[in-house]
């Protein structure tokens, strides 16, 4: 089976070879969906200046050539190919794709090695709302992509080196182990990280402490790592938690933090300075790379090691890129990081380029995330003007959904499931569902309504479905059909599920996830559609409830795969 606009856009892209020469036989069809007919072909009015022909004289010699299609094609207006495809082929078509376990989603050939750096927050402090959308939308593209057949090697950059862990070692001393590593375990980072902090700008030993702590765990003191590790540990522990409530795939395996990358610096600069790549500036080691000037219409330079010696973020990076593409052997690696780090990443690369640690035959891209506003169209924050706690937001979203299922005959283990469920996919899908660098307004009002463009909905589409099965007492797996289409809310349902193989390769070659969402939205739709205009399990004729149940299962599963793909769980009831 396959997408009817890929058979499509392959029949005309024939069919114009046939009439124009092979020399256009890689034109752009321009197929889109039309409300005239199933889909629509503009690549006449495209092509016909170049033709020097009207664009209707070129849409007839098309059309003329499409003689053998299993449809309808009309020419319409001036030049317009109305297509429309015959309800036996779209029944066939879908009756394969049930058959299929893949469901019609090809396989990446060759496979490649793609490394997804995401989610990466700081150790220093909790997990707050700016690491949901890098966490989320980094843990759909990994499950995408392994969907595909390619090799996904996940890499959490936990901010968990610096100077801030002088103070913060020497916090956890004053505290004692067991204390500190309580409060840590138990969300309380930022506390931690302000006590910390308001010590070291009062008091004058406990900074001196904290400097010389710094130097002591740079140079790679054992006790002092020992300490570090403690602290790591239990931060590692929290951030978990938030992991596993998530229902993300990052494990501990997955950490690849700033201290990894520590024993690389001098090397990595030593190195850029002896190729020539970086230069000696105002005292600092910088890369210029070309194409890059600041207001001032110099050439902006990327500081590989401060004046003072000091490394800095693009130090690491660079030594990142060049462990991912030697050792990791990448093909391609993803940076899922917020909007603000555009320009740093374009240099990054830039250098990376100029050095030959990233060669012409790997991709690295920046998957920009944009940023999560309140309903006042500002950054969402709590209202002291405090980043708000990640696990304060999604316990929140899991007490709003409890609520709305308040009044169901659930047993409270039961409850709690469906409330994890749903609370997690209003959020989930919320994010995932608008293009990853755009802005979005965090309102958890629309987020957990069962109606309209959501997550809830989505499982709420899915779980009628399971229904129809258990009230009917039929085993899913026995409902093959064979399809057959009178209805137009059939052949609509049908018609959209074919779409499935070709708009999750898309999402995952794009990076991104929102194409996703809202082909499985518009399926949910269709299938709502569907459910009110057909009957299944009342229906007479045995021929058309076996359709039927045959079109549920493929809704079902196509749902499941879906939501699954983007990391939100599905239900079996609601």
């Amino acid at each position: 089976m396959t997408d009817p606009q890929i058979v499509l856009t392959e029949r005309v892209q024939q069919a114009l070879a046939r009439a124009f020469g092979s020399e256009h036989a890689d034109a752009d069809p321009l197929i889109r969906p039309s409300q005239f007919a199933d889909f629509q072909a503009n690549v006449a009015m495209s092509l016909a200046k170049r033709l020097r022909r009207s664009p209707r004289e070129v849409a007839e010699a098309i059309r003329a050539e499409l003689s053998d299609f299993p449809g309808t094609v009309e020419v319409s207006g001036p030049g317009f190919l109305n297509i429309t495809l015959d309800d036996s082929w779209i029944a066939t078509e879908a009756g394969q794709m049930l058959s299929d376990a893949r469901l019609g989603v090809g396989t990446i050939t060759p496979s490649q090695t793609v490394v997804i750096d995401y989610s990466a927050p700081n150790a220093a402090k909790e997990m707050h709302v700016g690491h949901l959308r890098t966490t989320i939308v980094g843990d759909s593209l990994a499950r995408m992509h392994e969907h595909l057949g390619n090799t996904v090697i996940r890499q959490n950059h936990l901010g968990d080196w610096g100077t801030p862990f002088g103070m913060l070692i020497e916090h956890l001393l004053d505290m004692g182990e067991q204390a500190a590593v309580a409060e840590l375990e138990a969300g309380q980072g930022t506390e931690f990280y302000q006590a910390a902090r308001a010590k070291f700008e009062a008091d004058e030993a406990f900074r001196q402490r904290s400097r010389v702590r710094v130097t002591t765990l740079q140079s790679g003191d054992p006790e002092t790592l020992r300490l570090w590790h403690v602290f790591m540990g239990a931060t590692v522990r929290f951030f978990n938690k938030v992991y596993d409530l998530l229902g993300v795939t990052l494990t501990d395996a997955d950490i690849a933090g700033e201290s990894m990358y520590n024993a690389m610096l001098q090397k990595t600069c030593d190195d850029l300075e002896s190729s020539g790549t970086a230069v000696i500036s105002e005292g600092a080691l910088c890369v210029f790379p070309p194409g890059f000037t600041g207001s001032d219409d110099k050439p902006l330079p990327l500081i590989i090691r401060k004046s003072d010696g000091g490394y800095g973020y693009a130090t690491t990076d660079l030594a990142a890129i060049r462990y991912r593409v030697h050792d990791l052997k990448a093909d391609r690696i993803l940076y899922v990081v917020g909007n603000e780090q555009a320009l740093h990443f374009q240099m990054v690369f830039a250098a990376a380029k100029l050095s030959g640690w990233l060669p012409d035959t790997v991709s690295a891209e920046h998957v920009r995330i944009g940023m999560m506003l309140g309903k006042d169209g500002r950054r969402f924050r709590t209202r002291s003007g405090e980043s708000v706690k990640l696990m304060d937001l999604l316990q929140e979203a899991v007490d709003r959904a409890a609520a709305l299922i308040a009044d169901r005959e659930y047993d409270d283990g039961t409850r709690a499931e469906i409330a994890h469920a749903v609370g997690m996919a209003a959020v989930k899908y919320a994010d995932l569902s608008v293009s990853h660098e755009s802005e979005y307004v965090f309102d958890l009002d629309r987020m957990v309504a069962t109606t309209g463009n959501t997550g809830p909905y989505l499982q709420y589409a899915q779980a009628r479905i399971r229904s129809i099965f258990r009230r009917g007492e039929i085993d899913r797996a026995t409902a093959t059909g064979p399809i057959a289409l009178g209805a137009p809310a059939e052949r609509a349902l049908a018609l959209q599920l074919l779409g499935f193989g070709a708009v999750v390769e898309q999402a995952t070659t794009l990076s991104e996830p929102h194409r996703l969402c809202a082909f499985l939205y518009a399926t949910a739709s269709a299938f709502t559609d569907f459910f009110e205009q057909c009957p299944v399990l009342k229906e007479p004729d045995p021929a058309v409830r076996a359709s039927r149940l045959a079109l549920c299962a493929l809704s079902l599963q196509v749902l499941e795969t879906g939501l699954d793909l983007l990391g939100v769980p599905v239900p079996e009831r609601m």
